[in-house]
Parts: C-alpha cells; structure tokens; sequence
C-alpha cells in the first residue's frame, strides 16, 4: 500500500509540475501589498496531497506569497498543526490577526473561498 501511495503522490506531483497555472504579473506595489496582507498567514501541507495541490494551484494563480508549512516531514510543523489547530488534517490555512487570535481554516475548499473573495 505504501508503494502504490508514493507513486500515485508522484504522479499528482508531476501532472501538478506539467499544468501549473500561471502567476498574474502585479506591480511591485500591488505585490508588495499583496506581501504585507500574507505574511500573517501559513498553509500546513503534504507535498503530494490532492487538497493541498489544489490549495497552492489557487495561491499561485492569485499571486500569492503564503509561506507553506510541510506538516508531513517536519516535527515542529506537525505539532503544531495537531496542538494550535487542533487536529492534524492538512491543508490547513493559519491566519494571525492583528490583535494575536489565531484563526486555523480547514477544508480546501474554505481556504479557496477565502483567499478568492480576500484577494481575488
């Protein structure tokens, strides 16, 4: 089972390589916005998960600079994922607010959404 997991995750990886939706040029004012609004915010990931490929295919194509958190092969990401969040399930986008509450969204679909109707 293990064997057939890695190779389809190869596959979903390269296909993902092959259509990769192109970035919108902004103005560097407009990405530095964009930066600002951002940094604030992480996407807990597995490199080849379905849900978190169609979470990065939607960042990238919005222009977005999300750091992303590999909660597959890094400790400290995991744990944090399991502990802050509440439960290890990925994608997961962790938003820092201004005022220090942290909100956790799961579902890919959710995340979409919101960086849709935030930025799009």
């Amino acid at each position: 089972m293990g064997a057939v997991r890695w190779l389809l995750g190869r596959i979903i990886l390269f296909f993902d390589w092959l259509t990769q939706p192109k970035k919108p040029v902004h103005s560097p004012e407009k990405q530095a916005e964009l930066d600002g609004q951002t940094a604030s915010m992480a996407i807990y990931q597995y490199a080849a998960c379905p849900f978190c490929v169609k979470v990065r295919r939607a960042i990238r194509r919005l222009g977005l600079n999300i750091e992303l958190r590999d909660a597959k092969n890094n400790p400290r990401y995991r744990q944090e994922l399991e502990q802050e969040g509440g439960k290890q399930q990925v994608p997961c986008l962790r938003i820092a607010n201004e005022d220090g509450h942290v909100t956790w969204m799961y579902e890919s679909g959710d995340i979409i959404d919101y960086l849709q109707k935030r930025f799009g």
